[in-house]
């Protein structure tokens, strides 16, 4: 018997799951190693484990030790990996060699915060599990193939030649939910549905026949609709300006991935509860700006898709915030879009008054790695 092990390798942390491999895998167990550096800790199921001092090697062979109650008698034959980004190359999950990984590494100037945590987690996984087929799959594949009106920026050709345009992010998360309509709602599946990734990091997808046509986030997780710790939307002028003021790039990092967004409008915090709690001013402002350009990110990609038949909640904050659904859908009655408060505060996955569908669809990234992997697995076995 097989077992299939996902990897989602950050900077301080791991997200895993494991699964028996079937025609469509079934999950055994799931958990995180967290804290990597002095003082890591890993959940798997009801457990809670010290590991002490830990780097991603160290937390993947911790991971093996906790996922071995699990594995009754099953031997890990595939590792599936959360890779942030594939470039212009990968379009689709591929099956990690050395040269796929020289391929990737190449890609880290386009996500330095992310892939280099991406290709640690793979190359610890290479060395915990050395028979065991690895497989990346990248969170820009989802929206490859978009019209060039949405890829490209307004620059000069050769820099989109060169790759600088937009690639999307949360491919994952988005073909996950693509996959939930093919199942549950064929209809919608073949129409304009805009869906609602909200979570500390957020976006939106506009997809047209289960396929991706428009994504808020470019060539970086930082554009689009405002986040936890990131601004979305910004006036390039901006940097302009604060680059003639003297800051520089690693400052300027800090400030647009870790000190902006919910974060820094409200000077409080980034996390959703304790803002929606809070009597602060600063809180409700920075609210109302995230719902209201949230809200404005949805009419745009109903005009880009000539339409609207649906629209999709999925991610944290989507999936669990009913306030924040229901500030985003007041005053988008015009496109047909109207909320049943009783079904909203109930968190049901339909929770539309009006014409249009307004579904609330628990994400599953685990999920599409583990099937991305077992396809692999069943492929090497023919």
């Amino acid at each position: 018997m097989s077992a299939i092990l996902t990897l989602n390798a950050g900077s301080s942390s791991i997200k895993f799951g494991l699964y028996a491999a079937a025609h469509d895998p079934e999950p055994l167990a799931d958990g995180q190693v967290e804290n990597l550096g002095d003082a890591a800790v890993m959940e798997v199921g009801d457990a809670r484990l010290e590991i002490g001092p830990a780097d991603h090697g160290t937390a993947v062979a911790a991971i093996l030790r906790g996922i071995s109650p699990f594995l009754e008698g099953r031997e890990v034959e595939a590792v599936g990996h959360r890779v942030v980004h594939g470039g212009t190359t990968f379009a689709a999950p591929v099956r990690l060699h050395d040269d796929e990984i020289a391929q990737l590494e190449a890609l880290i100037p386009l996500a330095p915060l992310h892939q280099p945590h991406n290709l640690a987690g793979v190359r610890a996984a290479r060395e915990a599990f050395p028979d065991a087929i690895q497989v990346a799959c990248f969170d820009t594949a989802f929206h490859q193939g978009h019209p060039f009106v949405d890829d490209a920026f307004a620059l000069p050709r050769r820099y989109y030649d060169e790759g600088i345009r937009r690639y999307g992010f949360h491919g994952l998360s988005y073909d996950y939910i693509a996959s939930c309509l093919r199942a549950d709602h064929p209809a919608l599946y073949e129409g304009r549905v805009i869906v609602a990734h909200l979570g500390n990091g957020a976006s939106l997808c506009a997809m047209k026949g289960g396929q991706s046509v428009s994504c808020s986030m470019g060539f970086s997780a930082l554009d689009g609709v405002p986040m936890g710790t990131r601004p979305g939307q910004l006036d390039p002028g901006v940097l302009l300006h604060l680059m003639g003021q003297g800051m520089g790039v690693d400052e300027m990092t800090r400030l647009l991935y870790h000190e902006s967004g919910l974060k820094g409008l409200s000077g409080l915090t980034h996390d959703m509860r304790t803002l929606l709690a809070s009597d602060a001013p600063q809180a409700r402002q920075a609210l109302e700006y995230y719902t209201y350009h949230v809200r404005r990110q949805i009419g745009a990609m109903a005009a880009g898709l000539g339409g609207l038949d649906a629209l999709v909640f999925t991610g944290g904050v989507g999936e669990h915030a009913a306030q924040i659904r229901a500030r985003i859908l007041d005053g988008l009655e015009f496109l047909g879009l109207s909320l049943s408060e009783d079904a909203n505060a109930r968190h049901a996955r339909k929770i539309h008054a009006g014409p249009l569908p307004v579904l609330v669809i628990p994400t599953d990234e685990e999920q599409v790695i583990a099937r991305a992997a077992n396809g692999w697995l069943r492929r090497h076995r023919m």
